[in-house]
């Protein structure tokens, strides 16, 4: 730049007025990605033919030519708008090229052009600058604007001269300062021809500004990019050089940390006593990981491999208790009824303690039985696999399964990958800490599946006994044997599931509960636990049995005791508030001295008007209408049919959400009863009238064959004009020949009609020995009639003569 300030103060000025070049014709200085500004002097060397012939040319005229970029594969043309550059020094080299500095004089567009050989001669118009206006307060505020932003600019990128910064600074006009500017800011091509070719002055230096602002603002995230990255830095090497002096400390004292946590490491593995294999293994991986750097990735991830090996039980065991009376006692205290699970289990105790005599030896090398408890919400499954644990002496872990849809999630992730870790199945044995837990897989049919694999097909290994002695983990690499794990599974249904699945487990159905299995329970178990939650276990608190029963009919209807439960608690956050407004809880009134007794008549007081009222609702006879039960995943219903008869052509209407197997189980009732239609004095004609049934509740779907007698039975009221006999509650699948079949889920359903204030029930005759299965307090509170075939049906329920046969 001196030597530019030199030739500057060498050259005469030819001409005062350099702005009067319209109509005159230049020689034209083709450029590649250079843009050019007046007021600028600018040094290049000339190495091309066109640019030699345009300085030649120029050099014979009066040393001024007009330079313009050249477009990007434009095959050869420029843009539009350029500068007029006076040539201020030039020097002709041995190989005919030039070295020259350029003066920029004004900015100019081209009118008109003509090439003459390699020599392209242009006539131009100038690009008015405003340097004549008078300049306004608000100019000169831009400009002090322009000004402050390119000096913070040029502190940013360190590559703009003292000289551009005086000559920025001294600017008088603003076609002067943005010419200046606009020449030292690194920009793409593109951008500063629009800055070259604006006409208005005050919006070229508000675009300058805007520009300039942008381009501080990327500076300012990257210089704050840069110091977080160089803290960083600064802070991983200070850590390294303090770790490598400790190390040096730890050898001249004659010990290494680090290789002294191996030892422990190694230790740790060798006092768990795995197998061979996964000795082996392990010394392989400790051999790699000294050799590591202890910071470096891979010395973490075979640190937490090694860890893992470490950890897992291979073989610890719990003793398994073997007093079959002390185990039948833990089932009996912790669980009402449920005979068929606990008896299972202490068939396992027994088989299990016989094996361990014969073999010498606790616990024995058998195959442990894969259960799997099916049942209605708030039946107790999971609690229940908590007691069977306990019953026998065995460590007990859950894993929840709803909704898992990642196959690594059972089986585990390659320790390659960041954050990798074992399956839940080994993470549940590593928090057991022994070999033989009792591991719950709760809710295994809410399982999902997708793109990333089907848990349920991982499970296959893991519930097998065949298999599941060398069970891998894709974490571990290595074989573990589940096989002395006692797996439990909870469902709330079966369809789910697929059957390769289901045929490894032993399927035990925990059945609904009556009413007589709920008021005990209410009393033992539930009341003494929610006066505890919520701080009345030392107040006088009790309720009647038969407010008990009220809460069970008119404020709760499942089949399990979490609704019941949830109802206990109102009443006792109730009686809580009650007795702190009554001044208990104090030194003056002890809360032990608090007492209540809850009839039930307070229960209206306490819990809000009835919910339910089932002796009003299905008590009450109307024609074409008749009550079938049906079995759900959240226990037995009540199915309302009704059915509406109209003049016709014997078609068949069903709605109601209702599925395809029932409305097969529609068509068999109309098809069964339009063949057995001479044997009944019918009121409407099958042929000539057409059948809308609906089964209420249309937002819920519903679907099976059991529904096909209670359809057959709506029909025929609708047919015969009569209601059937009031109280009767029925289920069973219908053939085309008039046969009624077995059904499942027998409990749920006589507990369903139970809890609707039904007095009689209809069942399959093929179901008797179900029937003589259930307990006596649930068979005391109905009257059943087992029937072979529908015309039976229609007679008990049609008594003479409204049936005629």
């Amino acid at each position: 730049m001196n030597l530019l300030s030199v030739l500057k103060g060498n050259v005469k000025e030819k001409s005062k007025d350099r702005t009067s070049g319209a109509g005159e014709d230049f020689p034209l200085l083709p450029l590649r990605e250079l843009v050019l500004f007046p007021h600028t002097t600018t040094p290049m060397f000339i190495t091309y033919k066109l640019g030699m012939a345009a300085v030649s040319e120029a050099l014979r005229r009066d040393m001024r030519l007009f330079a313009a970029c050249l477009k990007v594969q434009e095959g050869g043309e420029t843009y539009p708008s350029g500068s007029v550059m006076c040539i201020v020094q030039h020097l002709r080299l041995p190989d005919h090229t030039f070295r020259v500095v350029l003066r920029g004089e004004y900015r100019a567009t081209i009118a008109s052009s003509s090439k003459q050989h390699d020599l392209a001669l242009v006539r131009v118009e100038p690009i008015p600058g405003g340097e004549a206006d008078p300049l306004s307060s608000e100019t000169i505020a831009l400009m002090r604007s322009v000004q402050k932003s390119f000096v913070q600019y040029g502190e940013f990128t360190k590559k703009v001269g003292t000289e551009t910064f005086a000559a920025v600074e001294k600017a008088e006009t603003p076609e002067q300062l943005a010419n200046l500017i606009c020449n030292a800011l690194i920009l793409k091509v593109e951008r500063k021809i629009v800055l070259l070719s604006m006409e208005d002055p005050r919006g070229r230096l508000e675009t300058i500004l805007e520009t300039l602002e942008k381009e501080n603002e990327i500076f300012g995230i990257q210089r704050t990019i840069s110091a977080q990255v160089k803290i960083r830095m600064e802070k991983n090497q200070r850590e390294y050089v303090l770790h490598e002096q400790l190390k040096e400390i730890h050898k001249e004292l004659g010990r290494d940390q680090g290789e002294d946590d191996l030892r422990e490491l190694e230790k740790a593995i060798e006092l768990k006593a795995p197998r061979e294999e996964v000795l082996h293994k392990a010394r392989k991986e400790l051999v790699r990981l000294r050799k590591l750097q202890p910071l470096s990735p891979e010395a973490g991830i075979l640190r937490g491999y090694l860890e893992w090996i470490a950890e897992l039980p291979w073989n610890e065991a719990s003793q398994d208790a073997g007093d079959l009376r002390e185990a039948k006692a833990i089932l009996d205290a912790n669980h009402l009824a449920l005979q068929k699970p606990k008896e299972r289990i202490l068939e396992f105790i027994a088989v299990h303690h016989l094996m361990a005599l014969d073999q010498e030896q606790l616990p024995p090398r058998g195959k442990a039985p894969i259960l799997c408890f099916v049942g209605p919400p708030g039946t107790g499954k999971t609690s229940l696999g908590k007691s069977v644990a306990q019953a026998l002496g065995r460590r007990f872990v859950r894993i929840s399964l709803g909704g898992l849809r990642d196959e690594a999630e059972i089986r585990g992730h390659r320790k390659t990958y960041v954050g990798a870790l074992p399956g839940k199945i080994l993470q549940a044995l590593r928090r057991a800490g022994t070999v033989n837990p009792v591991l719950l897989l709760d809710e295994i049919d809410k399982l999902a599946s997708d793109f990333r694999g089907d848990p349920a097909a991982a499970l296959l290994e893991v519930l097998d006994p065949e298999q599941n002695s060398t069970f891998t983990d894709h974490y571990l690499e290595l074989s573990y044997d589940l096989s002395q794990v006692l797996f439990i599974t909870t469902a709330n249904s079966l369809h789910t599931l697929a059957y390769p699945l289901l045929d490894r487990m032993e399927i035990i159905e925990i059945p609904g509960y009556g009413e007589h299995e709920k008021l005990p329970m209410a009393q033992r178990f539930l009341l003494p636990k929610v006066r505890t939650e919520h701080g009345l276990d030392r107040a006088q608190i009790a309720f009647t049995d038969e407010a008990v029963r009220a809460i069970i009919r008119y404020w709760t209807m499942e089949s399990g005791v979490r609704g019941l439960e949830r109802e206990l608690a109102r009443c006792i956050r109730r009686i809580a508030r009650d007795a702190l407004e009554q001044g208990y809880g104090t030194q003056e009134k002890p809360l032990p001295s608090f007492a209540r007794t809850v009839d039930r008549d307070a229960l209206e007081t306490l819990l809000g008007r009835r919910k339910y009222k089932p002796e009003l609702l299905f008590k009450e006879t109307h024609l074409g209408v008749c009550y079938g039960l049906a079995w759900t995943e959240t226990g037995g219903v009540l199915l309302p049919v009704e059915t509406s008869c109209f003049e016709g052509t014997g078609e068949l209407l069903i709605t109601g959400n209702v599925g395809e197997v029932m409305k097969e189980s529609g068509s068999i009732a109309v098809s069964y009863l339009r063949s057995v239609q001479d044997r009944y004095a019918f009121k409407e004609d099958l042929g000539k009238s057409n059948f809308h049934v609906h089964v209420p509740e249309g937002a819920i779907p519903k679907d099976g064959p059991s529904a096909g007698i209670t359809l057959a039975v709506s029909l025929f009221s609708a047919l015969y004009h009569r209601p059937p006999q009031p109280g009767f509650a029925m289920t069973g699948e219908l053939t085309l020949t008039g046969r009624v079949l077995p059904i499942g889920g027998l409990k749920e359903k006589l507990l369903a009609a139970l809890r609707n204030g039904m007095e009689q029930v209809v069942l399959p005759q093929d179901n008797e020995e179900d029937w003589a299965d259930l307990d006596q307090e649930l068979k005391a509170a109905l009257q059943v009639h087992f029937v072979e075939t529908a015309p039976a049906v229609f007679t008990l329920l049609f008594p003479s003569p409204a049936v005629e046969v």
